[in-house]
């Protein structure tokens, strides 16, 4: 229940009823209201300016973590960057220039990207300098990835090209050391063994054996066997592909038929002396690009440092060819 209050009034010398008017009432409440509101806004303008509200705090917390995020993976991107730049080195320096390719530019490697802005939809935030930059260097990146990538496909296939010259370059020594009875003469001007007079010899003679085994001297595939070719008689030419054609002549007899695939090494057939031959001998020439070329620049597969200079002292005697 209310309280009633009085008054005095010094003219009726006696105590009055205080009454209240309605609208001072109102407006006593309207003020007290407006007060409140404007003490509330206040409060809340205040709060929200200086205290976190939990959503915030866990939103602050999510940004926080997500630019830590952001640091580890530039840190991710800057290890990535550094062991990509050592494989580009490699392969520019080493396995493009051992394989005889040209290297790739640096400017191609890491160049970005051009024409429309592919960042646009990141534009906007308040972290999005981070995210595009990353974004940016996240792209280039990958783009480096496969450039080096398809880059060391073609090296791959070059090594494979390479390994199949390596094996058809007749590289060894078509007669064993162990079943020569000497090197008889080798490639250049020699006494013809039937007229007597000085002429080009365009192979080695390698003087062995009736029988005494012929081998392949690079992978590659026969071409002739056969005596139709003048002063030669029984031989074999192989191709090796590259521009690479070996061949053996005065053979006794063949190990080999037209067509097949040989391997280096591989038992082609046995020292004889047919044809134009004074004696059981091997006459062994090679050929690059159809033209005939010194065969003992091709022995590196099969002989020692010794056992080549004593062929190379024997082979380039002035001596009588056998052929």
């Amino acid at each position: 229940m209310s309280k009633v209050k009085y008054y005095y009034d010094p003219e009726t010398l006696s105590y009055r009823k205080i009454e209240r008017k309605k609208r001072r009432t109102a407006k006593y409440i309207s003020m007290f209201v407006l007060a409140s509101a404007l003490f509330g806004f206040l409060f809340v303008f205040i709060a929200s300016q200086y205290i976190e509200s939990p959503k915030e705090r866990a939103l602050k917390r999510e940004l926080s973590n997500m630019q830590l995020q952001y640091e580890f993976l530039n840190k991710k991107m800057d290890e990535a960057q550094s062991v990509l730049a050592n494989i580009e080195e490699r392969d520019n320096n080493i396995y493009r220039l051992y394989f005889e390719a040209n290297p790739i530019p640096e400017e191609q490697r890491k160049a970005g990207f051009g024409g429309i802005n592919r960042y646009k939809a990141l534009e906007g935030f308040d972290n999005s300098k981070l995210i595009i930059e990353s974004n940016k260097r996240l792209d280039v990146l990958q783009k480096q990835i496969v450039i080096q990538s398809k880059s060391l496909d073609e090296i791959a296939k070059l090594a494979e090209e390479k390994e199949k010259l390596l094996s058809a370059i007749p590289a060894i020594q078509p007669v064993s050391n162990e079943d020569l009875t000497r090197m008889a003469s080798g490639y250049g001007m020699r006494t013809d063994p039937f007229t007597k007079a000085r002429k080009m010899h365009w192979g080695m003679d390698f003087t062995a054996p009736r029988g005494t085994p012929v081998y392949a001297s690079g992978d590659g595939v026969v071409t002739r066997a056969d005596s139709n070719s003048s002063g030669y008689g029984r031989h074999i030419r192989i191709d090796h592909g590259y521009g690479y054609v070996s061949l053996y002549a005065h053979l006794y007899k063949y190990n080999v038929r037209r067509n097949q695939k040989v391997k280096r090494g591989d038992l082609i057939g046995f020292v004889g002396s047919t044809g134009r031959s004074e004696a059981p001998h091997l006459h062994y020439e090679v050929f690059k690009d159809d033209q005939r070329i010194n065969p003992i620049n091709f022995y590196y597969g099969s002989l020692s440092a010794e056992e080549f200079d004593e062929l190379l002292k024997h082979a380039s005697m002035e001596n009588q060819s056998l052929d």
